[in-house]
C-alpha cells in the first residue's frame, strides 16, 4: 500500500492509494499545532479491512440504487445488492480498489492525482470507465475533483467518504451546523428515496439557520438550493475550527454513523437517481466527461 503526503501553509494532507483514501487532513490552528480533522487509522493496513468507507472514493454509484439494478436504454443492469438494495458501488466498489498515483505537485498549490480503471460490467455497470480523483491543497481550502469518461453508456455518481472531526472532544453534538437546504429526499424502506422531496421546516434536519447538530442521527440527502454552491457549514466551538463545503453537486447526503463521533458531507448526485425520473439523469455517454468538484475550506479563530 502507497502513502503520499503533501503540504501547503496551514494544511497537510496524507492519501492512500487504497480507495484513494484521505488517511489524514491536518489544520494548523492559532497556536501553530495541527489538528487532524478527519476520522481515520493510524496504519494503511487498517484500511484493508474497512467497511465504513472512512475517507475513501465511493463508486461506481455513491448511494442506494433501488430494484437490485437499472434500466438504462431497455436493458436491464443488475447489481450486487442485499435485499434489492445496492450500496455505494456493490460488493467491492471503489473504496476497496488500488488506485494508481497518476501525478503528485509538491508547489504552492500541491496536489495528488489518482487513476482507477473500472472494466466493463464490474460490479454489473455497464462500459469501461475511466476514473480520476485529484485533491488540491489552495488557499487553506481541500479542493475534490472527481472526473470519468466512459466508452458507453452507463450511470455514475462519485463521493468523498471522509468523516470529519474538527477537535479531538468525545462528540460531535455541539458542533454549529448550516446547511443552505430547504429540502430533503423522503426514504421509505431500506432508507431508499420515495421520489418525493419534502421542506426541512418542522423537522428535525431544519438546519436553515446555525444551531448544533444535537443527538438526531443524520443519513440524510438534502438537495442544495439551486442558486448557492455554498452547501454547509460546520464549527467546533472547541478548537475553533470552522468548515465550509462548496460543489457543483445537486445533492449533499449528510451522515453521523451510531459507531463513532464523526460526520460526513457526501457531495453527489441524489441516491437511486437511475430509478427516480424525476431526480436529475446520472447517465454518463462516451464523449461526456463526468465532473464533481467540491471544496472544504478551514478557517481558524
Amino acid at each position: 500500500m502507497k502513502q503520499v503526503t503533501i503540504q501547503s501553509e496551514n494544511i497537510i494532507l496524507i492519501v492512500l492509494d487504497h480507495g484513494a483514501v484521505i488517511q489524514k487532513l491536518l489544520v494548523k490552528g492559532t497556536d501553530g499545532n495541527y489538528t487532524n480533522v478527519v476520522v481515520g487509522f493510524n496504519y494503511p493496513s487498517a484500511y484493508e479491512n474497512d467497511k465504513k468507507c472512512l475517507g475513501a472514493c465511493v463508486g461506481r454509484y455513491a448511494g442506494r440504487i433501488s430494484k437490485g439494478g437499472f434500466v438504462l436504454d431497455q436493458q436491464s443492469y443488475p447489481l450486487h445488492n442485499v435485499n434489492g438494495v445496492h450500496l455505494h458501488g456493490g460488493k467491492k466498489g471503489f473504496a476497496e480498489k488500488t488506485w494508481k498515483f497518476e501525478e503528485v505537485n509538491y508547489g504552492p498549490e500541491p496536489f495528488i492525482k489518482l487513476s482507477y480503471v473500472s472494466k466493463h460490467l464490474e460490479e454489473g455497470y455497464p462500459g469501461n470507465l475511466k476514473v480520476t480523483v485529484t485533491y488540491k491543497l489552495e488557499n487553506n481550502a481541500l479542493v475534490i475533483e472527481h472526473k470519468a469518461e466512459t466508452d458507453r453508456k452507463t450511470v455514475v455518481n462519485l463521493t468523498n467518504h471522509t468523516y470529519f472531526k474538527l477537535d479531538y472532544g468525545e462528540g460531535i453534538a455541539d458542533y454549529l451546523l448550516q446547511m443552505n437546504c430547504t429540502h430533503f429526499t423522503e426514504s421509505g424502506k431500506d432508507l431508499l428515496p420515495t421520489g418525493n422531496f419534502v421542506s426541512v421546516k418542522g423537522t428535525p434536519y431544519n438546519f436553515l439557520e446555525e444551531r448544533p447538530i444535537g443527538n438526531t442521527p443524520l443519513d440524510v440527502p438534502f438537495a442544495i438550493h439551486p442558486k448557492t454552491n455554498l452547501a454547509a457549514r460546520v464549527k467546533s466551538k472547541r478548537s475553533g475550527i470552522t468548515m465550509t463545503v462548496q460543489t457543483n453537486q445537486p445533492a449533499l447526503v449528510v451522515y453521523t454513523p451510531p459507531e463513532f463521533p464523526g460526520i460526513c458531507f457526501e457531495t453527489q448526485n441524489f441516491p437511486d437517481a437511475p430509478n427516480q425520473p424525476n431526480f436529475p439523469s446520472s447517465v454518463l455517454k462516451p464523449g461526456e466527461e463526468y465532473s464533481n468538484i467540491s471544496k472544504y475550506h478551514f478557517s481558524v479563530t
